[in-house]
């Protein structure tokens, strides 16, 4: 047999027979293996519609009258000190600049910024009492997408990835849809697999005939070619894996040679839409071109969870997207024009399908914004309240749960911290936020970190 040379950790534990490194390999594989759930799901796939920039609950989800009626006055000194990433504490208060309506039957009061989701406020929670940890945009996306304010961790997709296996194989369990303008503040770590095996983090895709780059052989180059050389290489792959007791980055590495192969019948046909019929593509925007990207996407979301992609990811927003800094009304007239109708649409199609039952739909970004302004007509980052919809999936829709302050500064009533709604979010697809673990460097990690997280029970219907 080759010698082999220790270059890593886990090499040394395994070479040096160290019991406590093999027990950790072993529990990991058994949780692997499992790929099942610790109790009945509600949800059996998720769609997050990731609003990037942050934005304004108090112009589109949460009514604040006493922000109209005290709005260019400071902010009074009974709510004390503000961290704000700009010292705007005392600048004016900013009223809603949108009016806000009693909307469907449940009466849930959504602003004009939205009057294609505010038609399916009956299917829609409204989280009004959102908190996080950081005032900044990287910190904050990596909070949201991977429970941590520090780059590194596991995103949500890829623990759900890890801990439920595929309902495809031959497609990725998580999907990401990035914004094309890119730009994402903090960057692909978002939906990475942090410390997990790489098998687990989000495959981007996007629309066209070439949904993944390099997926297609290169020209001349049959099929029959293509699965001799992938079984060579697999050969050779297999051979330096044995000698590598398991090496997690060069399973990884061959298992997504196998699925890049497989996704090359299927992928195509999933982006390609000619089969939609145009009232399906005018629900969506896709005839219009102020939404026909994102149409676009939210059409193809609807097509993977149709064929069994568990984690379906959309992104809106590019470098700065929702940031209303200079002035929230030109900036979420711009993107709420670009999204409503699409989110709308995605919303109908799938209850008309019958998929909604299943599919738990997540809107929100990674904050929401201040009630005073900035540069007379923007608001600051706010992570200290804001708000995020669910629905489908066992959702109680047409409600709002929890609220902010008077003025929207500050979470008051029925808080949910990040933590709390990611548990949530297992929960609905029937995990345990406990027992979801993985071991790393001495320590079982998990999705809502070490301090204590609670499943938002009422939010369930």
């Amino acid at each position: 047999m080759p010698s082999r040379s220790i270059t890593s950790r886990r090499d040394f534990l395994v070479q040096a027979g160290a019991g406590a490194g093999m027990l950790a390999m072993a529990s990991l594989d058994s949780v692997q293996a499992g790929s099942t759930t610790h109790f009945r799901p509600r949800a059996k796939r998720v769609i997050w519609l990731f609003m990037h920039g942050g934005p304004s609950h108090v112009d589109l989800f949460d009514p604040k009258p006493t922000l109209t009626k005290y709005a260019g006055q400071p902010l009074p000194d009974s709510f004390g000190n503000v961290m704000t990433r700009r010292n705007v504490k005392k600048n004016p208060l900013l009223a809603p600049l949108r009016p806000f309506k009693p909307r469907g039957e449940s009466g849930l009061e959504i602003s004009d910024f939205l009057p294609h989701t505010a038609e399916h406020a009956d299917d829609l929670c409204v989280i009004r009492s959102m908190h996080g940890d950081s005032v900044n945009h990287p910190q904050s996306v990596y909070q949201m997408n991977t429970g941590s304010i520090l780059m590194g961790n596991p995103s949500v997709g890829s623990w759900v990835a890890y801990g439920l296996g595929s309902l495809n194989d031959n497609m990725p369990a998580f999907v990401v849809l990035p914004d094309p303008g890119g730009g994402l503040k903090g960057g692909p770590p978002a939906w990475g697999s942090g410390y997990l095996s790489a098998a687990y983090q989000g495959v981007t895709m996007r629309s066209g005939s070439s949904p993944i780059l390099n997926l297609k052989p290169q020209p001349g180059v049959t099929i029959a070619q293509q699965k001799r050389d992938l079984a060579l290489i697999d050969q050779l792959n297999q051979r330096h894996l044995e000698i590598r007791d398991g090496d997690d980055q060069l399973s990884a590495r061959i298992r997504a040679y196998e699925m890049a192969f497989r996704m090359q019948t299927e992928a195509p046909e999933l982006v390609d839409l000619k089969d939609e019929t145009p009232h399906t593509l005018s629900m969506y925007g896709i005839d219009q071109k102020e939404t026909r990207e994102f149409g676009q996407r939210c059409l193809l979301a609807r097509r993977m969870i149709e064929r069994d992609v568990r984690f379906v990811q959309l992104y809106s927003g590019d470098t700065n997207g929702w940031d209303a800094h200079a002035d929230v009304n030109q900036n979420h007239s711009e993107y709420c024009q670009k999204t409503d109708k699409p989110i709308a649409g995605l919303l109908k199609d799938l209850k008309q399908r019958g998929l909604l039952d299943d599919t738990l739909v997540i809107w929100g970004g990674e904050f929401g914004r201040m009630p005073m302004s900035e540069q007379g007509k923007g608001r600051d980052h706010n992570p200290w309240g804001y708000s995020v919809w669910l629905a489908g999936a066992g959702i109680q829709g047409g409600r709002a749960y929890g609220s902010t302050d008077e003025i929207g500064l500050r979470a008051a009533t029925d808080k949910v911290h990040v933590h709390d709604f990611h548990a949530t979010l297992l929960h609905l697809l029937g995990l345990d936020h406990y027992q979801l673990t993985y071991y790393h460097n001495g320590l079982d990690k998990r999705l809502t970190g070490p301090d204590e997280a609670n499943v938002v029970h009422d939010l369930i219907g």
